[in-house]
């Protein structure tokens, strides 16, 4: 069981019969009156944001989550299909479960599949990734407005915006957390 004193960002607590990660919390400690906390989580089974306020005191079941390292091997009509390195047992994913990760995901990236009560639930990339740039507008001379972007198109089909110097064929390191380009990687 967890308590209200154990908080911290990333932790994993039961709420309502749901899965909820962290995301942001205060303990409050007010002039008069208990303290409490005011929590911000999101579901892990329906990606939602949900907003809570909690007496000191208060308990959580600790959810039956677990994760395993896999490698993401191709997408098809059946979904994501991921391996794992050690005993090759593959897994399929649909959309839904994999959600925006799929802006990132290409062959033999290595993931985290996190798994509620043994299924399957979402997927989590690495912090950043290099996609290569499919589509852009060239650049033209004269145009060189600081901080100008434009939108490039990456392998994946993901659409970022980027500065006016990239062009088609770059390859580009993208920050998934955040969804935005952070450089261009030397070829």
């Amino acid at each position: 069981m967890h308590q209200l004193s154990d908080f911290k960002k990333g932790m994993k607590i039961m709420v309502e019969g749901q899965p909820f990660v962290i995301t942001d919390f205060q303990h409050v400690k007010p002039g008069k009156g208990n303290q409490f906390t005011r929590c911000k989580a999101r579901n892990l089974l329906t990606g939602q944001n949900r907003e809570w306020t909690f007496k000191q005191g208060e308990k959580f079941e600790v959810p039956d989550i677990s994760t395993q390292d896999m490698q993401f091997l191709y997408k098809d009509d059946n979904g994501f299909a991921f391996m794992n390195q050690t005993n090759y047992e593959q897994i399929t994913l649909n959309e839904e479960d994999v959600g925006d990760a799929k802006n990132y995901l290409i062959e033999n990236l290595d993931c985290v599949i996190v798994f509620f009560n043994g299924k399957a639930i979402g997927v989590d990339v690495p912090n950043a990734v290099n996609l290569k740039v499919t589509k852009t507008d060239p650049n033209f001379k004269g145009n060189t407005v600081t901080g100008a972007t434009k939108p490039a198109t990456l392998e994946t089909g993901y659409i970022v915006h980027v500065p006016m110097h990239i062009s088609e064929g770059d390859v580009l390191r993208v920050d998934t957390r955040t969804g935005e380009y952070v450089e261009r990687v030397n070829k």
